[in-house]
């Protein structure tokens, strides 16, 4: 078999509705497997005012609000309309993107009707509670993340560093790379563009400090706002230039009065903002890739990032840019200082930043994963069934 015999039924929490780099990464894909003459069915929460147009054949799934962040939704059953649907739909292969309730029905679905399943990872749920008082939680969530995972005959993690956090938590015992691309005609250091800096107030020779991403504290945003407090102190010149929107930006505003907010960038406007910063600070602990630090290497930009999974893949310590304890305010501030005083340091990590970035093009990515689905549906076909918990 190649592509054009796949049949994917694909479950998503988030495919559209809200936009972040990880729906545009399955929006990317399910492209990707049109293309090449498979055929793809995608079951997700809908709302009447989509981020942007679905790749693929949409089919709304039951779903609620999630309590204080109303803007995403819970998918909470497979219905008996969404199961007729699947039936007429004939999917050999079944891939789920999110452990929610959805997530879990599809997978037990295809074990009874004998169809592998393939599992991608997009974050780490279970680092979220230690963000709203809840840390007691993180070892029950990682628990119920166990089960969910080793149900399925394959998953996939976006980074290295994150696949080999899997195997240490015992996810599976079949983890492989579906990493993330990088559109080069958007992300480039030619997009750096002055004028429009100044428009926003940003003199040519004042370093910025750019975030990038939807604006949670999941994302950090306090370790960020510290690490600029101590910048401050120490009166070192620099902007931030914040480019996101969320439901923290008013307390992201509030406790950074001086910096510049854009609201959410696409497409060439991101290009422009992202390559008119001069390092990237991503403190963040959550994410399994962090396409915005890919990105911000696309542009040549030195990155500042938390040694955590995602980052400690992209980043070569010392060479492209600096990987900070996380939470280590001082020590971020120190890295951020280097690059702030030193312009020679900041543009050198920024070329082999720009070097590094090269090897992730989409179309290379994406037949990764294509490749791990004929890969499991091979293996089931010969009678290799699934090494992972006997939980049915």
């Amino acid at each position: 078999m190649d592509a054009t015999g796949l049949r994917v039924a694909l479950f998503s929490g988030n495919y559209n509705y809200v936009r972040d780099g990880a729906n545009q990464a399955l929006n990317r894909f399910v492209t990707y497997l049109l293309r090449q003459g498979a055929t793809v069915r995608v079951y997700s929460p809908t709302t009447d005012t989509p981020a942007f147009e679905p790749a693929g054949d949409l089919v709304s799934a039951p779903s609620f609000a999630v309590p204080g962040r109303k803007e995403y939704r819970v998918p909470h059953r497979l219905s008996a309309k969404l199961r007729r649907d699947l039936k007429a739909f004939q999917p050999n292969l079944i891939h789920v993107s999110s452990p929610d309730p959805l997530g879990h029905r599809a997978v037990s679905w295809a074990r009874a009707h004998g169809l592998p399943t393939v599992a991608s990872v997009h974050t780490r749920f279970e680092t979220y509670p230690r963000y709203y008082g809840l840390a007691f939680l993180e070892p029950l969530i990682e628990s119920i993340l166990r089960r969910f995972y080793r149900r399925c005959d394959a998953i996939v993690a976006p980074s290295e560093s994150m696949a080999q956090l899997l195997r240490e938590q015992r996810m599976n015992y079949d983890v492989g790379i579906w990493t993330r691309g990088i559109d080069r005609e958007i992300f480039n250091p030619g997009r750096r563009d002055l004028a429009w800096r100044r428009a926003l107030d940003i003199a040519d020779d004042v370093p910025v400090i750019g975030f990038i991403g939807r604006l949670v504290m999941e994302k950090g945003l306090d370790v960020f706002s510290d690490t600029v407090d101590q910048l401050v102190t120490r009166q070192i010149q620099h902007k931030v230039l914040v480019v996101g929107e969320g439901p923290a930006r008013e307390w992201f505003q509030n406790r950074l009065p001086q910096a510049v907010f854009t609201g959410f960038q696409k497409g060439p406007d991101l290009g422009r903002a992202v390559a008119s910063m001069d390092m990237l600070f991503n403190p963040s602990v959550t994410e399994t890739f962090g396409n915005v630090t890919l990105e911000a290497m696309a542009c040549g930009l030195p990155t500042v990032a938390a040694r955590a999974t995602g980052s400690e893949s992209l980043v070569t310590e010392g060479v492209t840019g600096r990987l900070i304890r996380p939470g280590a305010i001082g020590n971020f501030a120190d890295a951020l200082q280097t690059y702030c005083l030193d312009a020679d340091a900041r543009h050198k990590a920024g070329q082999a930043a720009q070097a590094r970035a090269e090897r992730n093009g989409w179309d290379q990515v994406n037949q990764a994963l294509v490749d791990t689905y004929l890969r499991v549906i091979r293996q089931r076909a010969q009678g290799l069934s699934v090494r992972s918990s006997p939980v049915p």
